[in-house]
């Protein structure tokens, strides 16, 4: 399918051909007629975009200090590599689109396929010919005659029309009151025409003439085209009080519209900045007045709420009337009754091949008066989710034999700048193909790295006879059901930690690899055991007969809540999500498998999702760890930090940069000023001679199984509060006779 494409480092504009995406569970798959190019917002994206690294580091400072923070704890080489991958990952811009439905995900029973459906969500409701959209971004479009029926052009402006009726309740305007526009771009121009529908009397301004006109056209009662002017009307048609409410939904840096509204409201009016300005207020006039100022957030509640959003869990009516499902719904139902006219306000269309004249326009390249912008779609009726790249004779021979021929599941930031790097490194593997949720995710994916074919399909990866190794590289909760496809497939699998959320689903793991009588490869991405200064460390504590003393400080750095990682049903939370990581090494640094942990957390004070973590561990050879896993720190100070005792010897290893080890008196330090490596590299080489039958599995299968499980009891000990034992050939035993659990061994 075609779809709109944004450079994040130059901001060009391309229409590229990508995979279809999946219907999923509580979505819609719909194919899309008409989307609206937004003036405000994408202009805005793709203006920054083309700035270059000084420009874009001067308009945000917050992103500066997160990259100079990383340069002091990794080093320089490794923050100019990760911004380089941030900047690298195309953009998917458009946010409000209408089309027919043409599947619908588990879950969905009020929709059906053939259905009219407008679209909203920016990244969801994309400039594509085919869009996955969850439910309650989704309003149905309504009937009328069939001969004047409501066009995809009118209905693909659903999702602006939310935002300016959630302005409009933000602004509590009410029957009879006077309200003022300061706008009279797209937005503004809807919102004139819903105030006259719901009786108020509205006065517009914008500097541009014929705007100006137009929202006379539409309704106003009386427009101005300058700020003297629009105080002079506001003053003489209210008698001189001001109007009761005043909305700014024009687009600009300046903070002269907000201080304008101060001067025209009457007191103890309501300002709604709907649009994007400054807010440098006056205060000695919004202070005599006592005005209200509020910013009106997008096109309402639900907004920004995964669990509306995503998961489909909408707010119940009686509580919160109007959600940006129900302003959808509604602004659908006055264009359908005619009250508002939304074809006025379209000056350009343009098919989506031409994608790029409208950018061009809304950018001011080509210095023409605009409005509304649609992009129009042919759209085929039967989605594509496979797409065969043009390959050289070269790439596209039969892969030799004893080579690894990599499925990816998952095109993600890690993914692109560490996994797949890591995997062009080694000359003994084959990039097959490349499978996202997102095409677009995909399609970069295998270009940039010379996939020979990209999906969005995981089945088309699995069952893919050419493939003999399954990468995965999606989000926490699909891990454990991809591993368990893999294998039963017969496939080699490699799985980005965390193996599963569950001992359930760990089960189903043990009980599935020990099926094959020739056993696949199957390794998690425990990286950090693989690390140059690990393989140091662990060689200079080789030689220690007696129990080891550790301690892993992690500086974790803080994470909103509503992170996916932080999600529970997505994440798993960050002790699944990481510390597994560490719990590895440890173990790989003890020489010896874990046998108790116990855990807690500092006090959440609402704020850290349980990220504080202090865990204790017992080995069976009696050495003891303990790690503080933080949230609360400074992100600028390091992050990990391993200290070790033992044997009459003493070792830290700092961030994988710097290591001090210290044996009679005598200290070795080892330096690495500009780079930091954490194994990836090495840990993907010592897979695939394993999956050539070179070497042994580089981390034993028990092996893998026992950290799981020590980082499921680890999270479990933080909710009941006691310690618990871990018993990792037990857990296997159990999972193959009976499906118990070591619990009782």
């Amino acid at each position: 399918m075609k779809q709109v494409l944004q450079d994040a480092r130059t901001g060009e504009i391309s229409v590229e051909e990508v995979p279809a995406p999946q219907s999923l569970p509580g979505c819609v798959l719909v194919r899309i007629a008409a989307s609206v190019v937004s003036a405000g917002t994408e202009r805005a994206s793709a203006e920054f975009a083309r700035k270059n690294l000084m420009q874009k580091a001067k308009s945000r400072p917050d992103l500066v200090r997160e990259v100079i923070a990383k340069v002091q704890r990794d080093g320089i080489f490794s923050a100019i590599h990760a911004v380089r991958n941030r900047l690298d990952q195309p953009q998917s811009p458009g946010y409000s689109s209408a089309g027919t439905v043409l599947e619908i995900g588990e879950g969905i029973n009020d929709l059906r396929p053939g259905e009219r459906v407008a679209c909203a969500g920016a990244g969801i409701a994309v400039h594509a010919e085919v869009a996955c959209v969850p439910r309650l971004l989704v309003a149905r479009i309504p009937t009328r005659e069939i001969r004047d029926e409501v066009t995809f052009d009118e209905a693909a402006f659903a999702t602006l029309g939310a935002v300016a009726l959630h302005g409009i309740r933000t602004a509590e305007a009410k029957l009879g009151e006077t309200v003022a526009i300061i706008g009279m771009g797209l937005i503004g121009q809807l919102t004139i025409q819903l105030l006259k529908a719901a009786g108020c009397r509205v006065f517009g301004m914008d500097v541009a003439p014929d705007r100006s006109e137009l929202a006379r056209q539409m309704g106003a009662d009386a427009v101005a085209t300058s700020a003297s002017d629009f105080r002079d009307l506001c003053a003489q048609s209210t008698g001189g009080t001001g109007v009761d409410s005043v909305l700014i939904t024009a687009e600009t840096s300046s903070s002269e519209p907000v201080n304008l509204a101060g001067a025209i409201a009457r007191d103890r009016a309501i300002v709604v900045a709907v649009g994007t300005v400054g807010i440098d207020i006056e205060r000695k006039t919004y202070y005599e007045k006592e005005l209200d100022f509020r910013i009106s957030r997008s096109y309402g509640p639900g907004r920004y709420d995964a669990a509306y959003e995503q998961k489909g869990r909408d707010y119940p009516i009686g509580y919160v009337r109007w959600t940006e499902a129900r302003n959808m719904e509604s602004f659908l139902r006055f264009v359908s009754e005619r009250k508002i006219n939304v074809l006025p306000l379209i000056t350009h269309r343009f098919p989506v091949e031409r994608a790029k004249n409208a950018y061009d326009l809304i950018t001011g390249k080509t210095s023409e008066p605009f409005l509304g912008v649609v992009l129009h779609y042919a759209g085929a009726e039967a989605p594509v989710r496979r797409l065969e790249l043009v390959t050289s004779p070269a790439s596209s021979a039969a892969t030799p034999a004893g080579t690894v021929s990599v499925g990816l599941l998952g095109a993600g930031v890690f993914a692109g700048s560490t996994l797949i790097p890591a995997m062009k490194d080694s000359s003994a593997t084959a990039l097959v193909s490349v499978c996202a949720a997102t095409g677009s995710h995909a399609q970069h994916a295998a270009k940039k790295f010379g996939f020979r074919s990209c999906t969005t399909e995981q089945a088309q990866v699995i069952d893919d006879p050419s493939i003999n190794t399954v990468v995965i590289a999606t989000r926490h909760h699909l891990h454990a059901g991809q591993v368990l496809a893999a294998l039963r497939a017969g496939k080699n699998v490699f799985c980005e930690k965390p193996l599963c959320l569950s001992e359930d689903e760990l089960r189903s793991i043990v009980r599935q690899y020990l099926t094959h009588s020739v056993r696949p490869a199957l390794m998690v991405g425990f990286n950090r055991r693989f690390a140059p200064m690990t393989q140091k460390l662990k060689s200079f504590l080789r030689q220690i007969s007696e129990p080891l003393a550790l301690h892993y400080r992690i500086n974790a750095g803080y994470l909103p809540p509503d992170h996916w990682v932080n999600d529970r049903e997505q994440g798993g939370g960050r002790i699944l999500g990481e510390v597994c990581h560490f719990a590895d090494l440890l173990s790989n640094l003890a020489a010896s498998r874990i046998v108790e942990v116990e855990a807690r957390t500092l006090a959440d004070v609402g704020r850290y999702s349980g990220d504080n973590v202090l865990a204790s561990f017992r080995f069976a050879n009696g050495s003891e760890a303990r790690i503080s896993y933080l949230a609360n720190g400074d992100r600028s100070f390091s992050k990990e930090r391993i200290e070790v005792f033992g044997g009459g010897v003493s070792a830290v290893l700092e961030d994988f940069r710097h290591l001090e080890m210290v044996r009679d008196g005598r200290k070795e330090t080892i330096r690495s000023r500009w780079h930091q490596d954490k194994g990836h590299h090495a840990e993907w080489a010592a897979f695939v001679e394993h999956v050539r039958g070179n070497a042994k599995a580089p981390i034993p299968f028990e092996e893998v199984v026992s950290t799981t499980l020590t980082t499921l009891r680890v999270n479990e000990s933080v909710s009941v509060g006691k310690p618990l034992q871990v018993n990792g050939p037990a857990f296997i035993e159990s999972a193959v006779t009976d499906g118990g659990s070591d619990r009782d061994e």
